[in-house]
């Protein structure tokens, strides 16, 4: 029982390492609800055809998935790497802050004027020589 009990011990996060950062006993839960909510989000207020709503469609389904399959918080982590649970509930707050914001600028409409000539130019590749 006591070696039972010490397992279970080291297996607890004591701390994140990130200074204002709290451990989040709760964070796989929590990680359900606000991807679930930022699907619905979506939905709500951005199109379907916006290049935007399919790439965080894309990463949410996928963090979805993996946060729904898995108890693991260290798992999790490890499969979406991009940061530890309690940074990820973070950065899902802030996506669901960020589509409000994206239904007002309606950043998906073409632009009030149309943008100067060779304005894009620079991001082509040059063509290979050889």
């Amino acid at each position: 029982m006591r070696l039972a009990r010490v397992l279970f011990q080291a297996s607890q996060k004591v701390t994140t390492g990130i200074v204002g950062l709290p451990v989040n006993p709760a964070a796989r839960t929590q990680l359900i609800g606000l991807y679930k909510q930022t699907l619905d989000e979506l939905k709500a207020k951005i199109p379907e055809k916006a290049v935007y709503r399919q790439s965080v469609e894309a990463i949410t389904t996928y963090r979805l998935k993996v946060v729904e399959e898995n108890e693991d918080p260290s798992l999790i982590e490890k499969l979406i790497n991009s940061g530890q649970v309690e940074e990820l509930v973070g950065q899902a707050e802030d996506e669901i802050q960020l589509i409000v914001k994206m239904a007002e600028w309606k950043a998906w409409e073409p632009l009030e004027e149309p943008a100067p000539p060779r304005q894009w130019e620079y991001f082509k590749k040059a063509a290979l020589t050889e």
